[in-house]
């Protein structure tokens, strides 16, 4: 997935790292299915990401539709039907809250369905918009190394207060 995202819009955010250099933060929408509103969203990425991750790390987020997710999820995870959201760590591991080297730029790409995040926001009783950030949220927090299959709840708290505290919950 990382070559199919580009790597500067208009739309990016991000600070600078230590060393000067620039991680980018964007949100592209290739999918038509549901109406989004790619600049709030894009600007939620990066108040998550700045609360998340060190300053120069890079993270691309597109939204795709339910046939592209179910790609991708039968190609990387074995899982037939569409999901979500996917995370892609650039280093195909996962960035790791500790391990991230200075010059770590890219640390990866995320995949969401804005058609599956409908789905749940009518099932869990809110917006769209706000799955979106939940999913948005979710994805940043597995490239940083989070990992809620594995870490007795460790990320699910820590995400509730990362709601909380970004004013989703």
């Amino acid at each position: 997935m990382t070559a199919d995202l580009p790597r500067s819009s208009p739309a990016t955010a991000g600070r600078s790292a230590p060393d000067g250099r620039r991680g980018e933060r964007v949100l592209v929408n290739r999918q038509r299915a549901v109406a989004v509103r790619p600049r709030p969203l894009n600007a939620f990425l990066a108040r998550a990401c700045e609360m998340v991750l060190s300053p120069g790390a890079g993270v691309a987020v597109c939204l795709v539709s339910d046939r592209e997710i179910a790609r991708l999820n039968r190609s990387y995870r074995g899982k037939h039907g569409p999901t979500d959201v996917l995370s892609f760590p650039a280093n195909g591991r996962g960035g790791g809250r500790h391990r991230r080297a200075p010059g770590e730029f890219h640390l990866g790409d995320i995949a969401i369905s804005p058609a599956a995040a409908r789905r749940n926001a009518r099932e869990l009783g809110r917006a769209v918009d706000g799955e979106l950030r939940v999913l948005i949220l979710h994805g940043v927090l597995h490239l940083a190394g989070y990992d809620h299959e594995s870490d007795q709840g460790q990320m699910e708290r820590y995400e509730r207060r990362l709601r909380r505290r970004l004013g989703i919950v």
